[in-house]
């Protein structure tokens, strides 16, 4: 059986390389807990066994459509040691039909209390504040081939409030019959 270090691929090499960019810009790591990071996988099989294999090392928060494909986050039964503190989260990302992308650990994401403030105290940043329409609103900075995302509420809080206000798009029971021919367990089992 793999350990989660050997599924995420050298979770602690992409941490350091995250911490090295936020320095390299002028960002202090400290600016407020990361609370997940985030896993794109390379196809829907790659999805399926991840989704499959993460089971053992947390529970399911939610599993649903975002962006037109499935993305599922798991709160970990230990959170990984960084220097960001104890992350207690994972998402696993199913790839966009028809878009090219990199597969493997793609961003982490740090809860701070003010975007705005985010934006006025490190002006010098060249933060994509597109995100800042979204919801919920965030800032994200380049670091490649990573990304860092800064929100004002962690992910489990967003996916509690999302649930409770009934915004959680299931995944379709056919979802995966295209790729694979047939069904695997909805996202209502692992939960």
């Amino acid at each position: 059986m793999p350990t989660l270090d050997e599924l995420l691929g050298e979770p602690h090499h992409f941490l350091a390389e995250l911490e090295l960019g936020l320095l390299d810009h002028g960002l202090p790591p400290a600016l407020g807990p990361m609370d997940h990071i985030c896993y794109r996988a390379a196809d829907p099989q790659e999805y399926l066994r991840l989704r499959s294999a993460l089971a053992r090392f947390g529970d399911c928060l939610v599993e649903g459509m975002i962006g037109n494909r499935p993305i599922i986050t798991f709160r970990l039964h230990q959170p990984l040691a960084s220097s960001f503190g104890p992350i207690p989260c994972i998402e696993l990302a199913a790839p966009k039909a028809g878009k090219q992308h990199r597969h493997g650990l793609e961003h982490g994401e740090i809860v701070v209390n003010n975007l705005q403030q985010l934006l006025a105290d490190y002006p010098w940043i060249p933060f994509n504040t597109r995100g800042l329409q979204g919801h919920p609103p965030e800032l994200t900075l380049a670091l490649p081939p990573y990304q860092v995302k800064f929100h004002h509420h962690s992910l489990a809080d967003t996916i509690a409030l999302e649930i409770a206000r009934g915004e959680v798009i299931p995944v379709p029971a056919d979802y995966w019959l295209k790729d694979s021919g047939k069904p695997s367990k909805s996202s209502t089992d692992l939960m």
